[in-house]
């Protein structure tokens, strides 16, 4: 069964999309580009524009979003024709440096026709440059008006919004109401008679069929598509991608978008069928594909609360809500999106039969206590799921911040709105109303989405995730390398978001999708310090060209560090030198080229400079001098990575040269950090330069009697016979003193590494001890003091 179903499904969306596209067949074909406008035109054009303005009678906010199209229109026109004219104008100019200029006075004189080809170019260029500067007034003036339209409509939408009328509770306003009610019910009957003539027509024997399979699509797509769309959404995510946070998330977006996109086809389709042969007038058409748009923002609101809300399937869901809340608030997404339904169709129909100022305020009103009702019935269910939950003993979770401000941003929202209805400030109410469903969708929105970056670049930059691992492997990028790169990007996205937010949350009353982009995309508008421009575009190619010359010198220095250098005959430190100061030139040269990408002119930081340098001649200079020293480390070698060095306070390997100072290793495995300039300023012993050896050096004491020649031979055995001492030069045993009662042996090994010295030393004497021990020849022991007291006699005893 499930099988025909799906089968059928597939059918009726086959027939939908062949419906689409027949009817884009029917639209004809395509109608030719227009002719290039001239500048005079535009000019012309502007002006009637300015002469619109200046009629303040008959502006409202709907002639003032045509007359900014009309210009926006403009100066898209006009930026064209000066972006069209600057290769033309390039042209001439280098057909002019070919000719070079002109012969000075005594010179010998050109050719006829060089001089009029000259005198030609320059006329052509100077028309150039006055077309291209007349397009860039013309579009300076345009944007101006841009702004004059704005802060228009910004006195307007304010003059709307402080208008008071009748409140509902007076007689006034339902007298006021019963004067208008015949026009306006005129208006809508005529209006109904419209759309029941366009459904007429589509009953008619051409449009029978496609009417019906349209509407029976749509239906089977409401019915069956979104279920089995959202079962194969689950089924993908969960076979194709690991269990985790992007799992859910992910399912929380393609929930959405499934849920807008079924409802959106669905409509779109009742549309088609409707409109299969062009039946509807040019006004009907433009309010059914309103409606149909209208369709796209609802479902998108249900779909979200629908996938964020997730009343059956607590596993799926985002928010730290409980079960009892989740299913106290799984309606209201749903009212939600019928309230902007109603909104959209209210707008549209008193838009449509221009219903009376008393009429649209009393819709308005009544749009208004509906939307501060259901939002008053949401926030009393969610004190009422709070007390269920503190009654019951549990501890609610803690809110955060934002979602405090929210909530209490909805009560003050619907205390206002209830209070503006009340008064008669109904625009006002109206507007708060709008605005709070607007608001609710887009925090929404904001929220799904920021979480979906984050666990997106979690995932990718785990250290355990198929992804991390070939970045480990590749580019040798460390775990917490790795989690500290996810946490920047997530953040560097999640504030990216909120910026395109902002404008939308900000917009003023009747603000269009033109306008809203264009508030967008002014927070990415040139800026500049001073006279250093801050161009947003420059700033993402320079963090590319930061990223990819990072990636790109880690490479090279793996590279080189593991494959060619471990190759040569250069020995390990000088290899390290070689790597780190790649690294230096490599970060200068990526420096260099970000820099070209800001296209950052050297005399526009010329101030920097100047600070910087009196920051380096007074706070910086310890830091330079090491740097230099640094580098002179690196060049001259005095010193290199594994020499065993002595200098004051410090003995031990050098393990790292960096750029300000080096790291020494001393025995007992402590690092000390010296500074650079020490090893250049300072006397410096370095052991292993020259390939120097290790001496192990004991003194034996020995009693006098020894029989040194024995004692000789023993020790000489054990200097010669340990694996790590050198033949040449050969060990020595000498007489070295006769002191007393005893005698010293002085005994000398070389090692090939000093750093061996200390452990050997130990090795031997063990070795030595055992030997003379068991030849009977024992060593000196250190002569003991014995001081005894005598106990008094009672001829001794002092006498009183």
């Amino acid at each position: 069964m499930s099988t025909l179903l799906r089968s059928l499904l597939i059918l009726l969306l086959a027939i939908g999309c062949s419906s689409l596209a027949l009817a884009q067949d029917n639209t004809g074909t395509v109608p030719p580009q227009p002719a290039p406008i001239s500048m005079d035109q535009l000019n012309s054009q502007l002006d009637q524009v300015k002469q619109a303005l200046t009629d303040t009678d008959k502006l409202n906010d709907g002639v003032l979003v045509d007359l900014r199209g009309k210009v926006q229109a403009l100066q898209q026109q006009a930026d064209q024709q000066s972006a069209s004219l600057a290769p033309q104008a390039e042209g001439l100019k280098a057909k002019l440096d070919v000719l070079g200029p002109a012969p000075e006075k005594g010179a010998p004189p050109e050719a006829t026709e060089v001089v009029a080809q000259r005198k030609e170019l320059n006329k052509a260029k100077a028309d150039l440059d006055a077309q291209t500067k007349q397009a860039q007034t013309l579009s300076l003036e345009a944007q101006q008006l841009i702004t004059q339209i704005a802060g228009l409509r910004r006195d307007l939408f304010d003059a709307q919004i402080s208008q008071r009328t009748a409140s509902p509770l007076s007689g006034a306003f339902w007298t006021l109401l019963s004067h208008s009610l015949p026009d306006d019910q005129a208006g809508l009957k005529l209006l109904g008679a419209e759309a029941l003539g366009a459904l007429r027509q589509a009953w008619q024997p051409p449009n029978r069929t496609p009417f019906i399979l349209c509407l029976i699509a749509a239906i089977a797509l409401l019915a069956l598509g979104r279920r089995q769309l959202e079962r194969v959404l689950v089924q993908l995510t969960s076979d194709r991608m690991p269990s985790g946070h992007l799992r859910r998330s992910t399912l929380a977006v393609l929930i959405t978008l499934g849920t807008t996109l079924t409802y959106s086809v669905a409509a779109y389709l009742a549309y088609l069928g409707i409109d299969w042969n062009g039946t509807l007038g040019d006004d009907m058409r433009a309010s059914a594909l309103g409606l149909v748009r209208l369709a796209v923002v609802t479902s998108c609101v249900a779909g979200l609360g629908r996938a964020l809300l997730s009343a059956g399937r607590p596993s799926w869901r985002m928010p730290a809500i409980n079960d009892d809340l989740a299913r106290r608030l799984h309606p209201f997404p749903w009212l939600l999106a019928w309230c902007t339904v109603l909104l959209g169709v209210a707008e549209r129909v008193t838009h449509d039969i221009g219903a009376s100022l008393a009429a649209t305020v009393a819709v308005n009103g009544t749009l208004t206590l509906l939307i501060a009702a259901l939002l008053a019935a949401a926030l009393i269910r969610m004190g009422r799921s709070r007390r269920a939950l503190i009654a019951s003993g549990e501890t609610p979770a803690k809110r955060p911040l934002w979602v405090g401000l929210l909530v209490a941003a909805a009560f003050v929202g619907v205390v206002l709105s209830l209070l503006g209805l009340l008064t008669g400030y109904i625009a006002f109410a109206f507007f708060v109303a709008r605005q709070m469903v607007r608001g609710g969708f887009i925090v929404a929105s904001l929220y799904l989405l920021m979480h979906l970056v984050s666990d997106l670049f979690a995932t990718l930059f785990s250290p355990d995730s198929r992804a991390g691992n070939r970045m480990q492997e590749a580019f040798g990028v460390a775990p917490a390398r790795l989690e500290q790169a996810a946490v920047v990007l997530s953040g560097l996205a999640r504030a990216f978001l909120l910026l395109l937010t902002l404008p939308l949350l900000l917009a003023p009353y009747g603000a269009g999708p033109g306008e809203l982009l264009s508030r967008g995309g002014q927070l990415f508008a040139v800026r500049s310090i001073g006279t250093l421009p801050i161009v947003p575009g420059n700033i993402l190619s320079a963090l590319l060209v930061l990223l990819t010359g990072t990636l790109v010198m880690r490479l090279v220095k793996r590279w080189l560090g593991h494959e060619l250098l471990p190759k040569t005959s250069l020995e390990p430190g000088m290899r390290t030198s070689v790597v780190t100061l790649l690294g230096y030139v490599g970060s200068v040269l990526v420096f260099v080229l970000v820099l070209g990408a800001l296209k950052v002119d050297l005399q526009s930081i010329t101030w920097v400079a100047s600070a910087l340098t009196v920051g380096i001649g007074f706070g910086l200079q310890a830091i330079v001098q090491n740097f230099i020293s640094g580098l002179i480390l690196l060049a001259e070698r005095p010193v290199k990575v594994g020499d065993w060095v002595s200098l004051t306070g410090a003995e031990g390997n050098i393990k790292r040269i960096n750029v300000r100072a080096t790291e020494i290793q001393q025995w007992d495995r402590s690092i000390v950090i010296v500074p650079n300039s020490q090893l250049i300023t300072q006397t410096v012993r370095n052991v292993t330069q020259a390939g120097a050896l290790g001496r192990v050096q004991i003194r034996l004491p020995m009693p006098l009697g020894t029989d040194a020649f024995k004692a000789r031979k023993i020790i000489l055995g054990a200097l010669t016979a340990h694996p790590t001492t050198q033949e040449s030069p050969a060990p020595s045993v000498l007489l070295d003193n006769l002191d007393g009662g005893s005698m010293s042996f002085l005994c000398t090994a070389y090692v090939g590494n000093p750093r061996d010295a200390s452990n050997v030393k130990s090795d031997l004497l063990f070795e030595i001890i055992d030997k003379l021990r068991a030849s009977g020849l024992p060593l000196s022991t250190p002569q003991d003091m014995i001081v005894r007291t005598i106990p008094a006699t009672p001829d001794t005893a002092p006498k009183t």
